[in-house]
């Protein structure tokens, strides 16, 4: 699909949502109350949308048909609402087409209407409401779930995302200890895993998320999921021959997922491969044009030294987060460090980098603030921040580079260095765009 054919595409669905017309089929109300004109920015924080689906997580179009022609034939059945709600949920993890959040929202909103007390349908809501990145909305949707249901797992789920989230770190993982305590599966196996990570323990991030992909294994997509999660972790610690076997496997088993897709890419890339990442690259955008597949494009076709093609695709990612917030999609900090990165609109970088850090005062947000001041010139407020995002202890070059770029632009030579060379030595390949710039610094 072409650049122009994508943006028509997305045009489209901003429009559709904003006019609520998205719902369709068994969810329009005689009465017409529309649908929250709200979905997900990303992708991001698809294993939210995971944590309340457990086993009603495997329907796929024919089985979300189905579901829609049961709930025509049976409107008030909560049973038959909740069980669409969630496939629609599942459909976006399926397909990144955030049209199927609002008519998530209508099914699961209007469950609720019929039996407000249903702990499956207050869990549902809140799954929802992180893929949208309400945390706070989530937090207490996932302690209300948790009220209704003490002995669910799929509660602790909601509330221990929502709290990471919020950068509350310590009670996150504790919220997720009790959920993988009462009910060990990829759901709490994944977030075991993503807590390690945090800390810096990627040995035990990887065995815990290699738990996830076998408790995943009768379902193919959420096992094709874990898959590119280990896939992740060891690309992040320069393993490439370990990633690339996860890799392959999960399109073994799901061919063309455009995630597997976006993650070979960097695979070829690190191998100096560059005309065959920019082909999967190519792929994975055409397939969906999220804004993370198709900046990545951009970047490799920058690399391959096409640089009118690579404007072209890195303003097209600028076009899509415009249209998705025109049709009420939330965004806050991938897009603020995507405009860091490239010069998005300077005058205002830091605001947004600072609204987004409020939303998710995570370490990642401390980062994407940090990154901001440093690339306007800004490096002595930026290194606060830069310090204050490796507060957990967390291995990630990217972090490293940040704080090595800081450095540097303070005239601390030696710092910059140092860091510059943490960097490269966990992951010698962790950027595309600024490999090249780390090794300058680690000289």
């Amino acid at each position: 699909m072409r650049t122009r054919s994508r943006l028509a595409l997305l045009l489209a669905l901003a429009g559709a949502l904003s006019a609520g017309a998205l719902l369709g089929g068994a969810l329009v109300e005689r009465g017409g109350s529309g649908a929250e004109r709200r979905a997900a920015a990303t992708v991001a924080a698809n294993v939210a949308a995971e944590a309340a689906l457990g086993g009603y997580g495997a329907a796929g179009a024919a089985d979300t048909v189905a579901l829609e022609r049961q709930v025509l034939a049976t409107p008030n059945d909560v049973r038959a609402l909740t069980l669409i709600g969630y496939a629609y949920l599942q459909r976006w993890r399926e397909t990144a087409d955030a049209s199927f959040l609002p008519r998530a929202n209508e099914a699961l909103r209007r469950a609720r209407r019929l039996e407000p007390d249903d702990p499956l349908v207050v869990t549902g809501l809140g799954s929802l409401a992180l893929t949208q990145h309400e945390f706070r909305r989530a937090l207490r949707l996932g302690r209300e779930a948790r009220r209704l249901a003490p002995y669910s797992a799929r509660p602790l789920g909601i509330v221990g995302d929502a709290l990471l989230e919020l950068g509350r770190y310590e009670e996150a993982f504790a919220a997720f200890e009790r959920m993988n305590a009462l009910k060990p599966n990829l759901a709490s196996y994944a977030r075991i895993a993503y807590a390690r990570e945090l800390l810096g323990d990627i040995d035990g991030a990887v065995s815990a998320m290699r738990l996830a992909v076998d408790a995943a294994s009768a379902q193919r997509e959420p096992a094709v999921w874990a898959r590119v999660e280990v896939a992740k972790l060891e690309l992040g610690r320069g393993r490439l021959d370990a990633a690339e076997r996860e890799l392959r496997a999960a399109l073994a088993l799901l061919p063309g997922y455009v995630f597997a897709e976006e993650q070979l890419a960097r695979v070829e890339a690190a191998r100096g491969r560059i005309g065959r990442a920019v082909a999967r690259a190519r792929r994975a955008a055409e397939s969906v044009p999220l804004p993370q597949l198709v900046a990545l494009h951009g970047e490799l076709l920058e690399r391959a030294g096409r640089p009118a093609q690579a404007r072209r695709q890195l303003a097209t990612v600028g076009a899509i987060d415009r249209l998705l917030a025109a049709g009420g999609i939330r965004t806050d900090l991938e897009p603020a460090l995507f405009q860091a990165d490239h010069l998005v609109g300077r005058a205002g970088l830091v605001s947004r980098a600072r609204a987004a850090r409020a939303a998710r005062p995570t370490v990642y947000g401390d980062d994407t603030l940090a990154w901001a001041l440093a690339r306007t010139g800004q490096c002595e407020e930026a290194l606060p921040w830069a310090q204050r995002s490796l507060r957990l202890g967390t291995q990630d070059a990217l972090l490293f580079f940040h704080r090595a770029w800081i450095e540097d632009c303070l005239g601390r030579t030696a710092a910059a260095r140092t860091w510059a060379r943490r960097a490269l030595q966990l992951n010698p390949h962790f950027s595309v765009r600024w490999e090249p710039i780390a090794r300058r610094l680690a000289v």
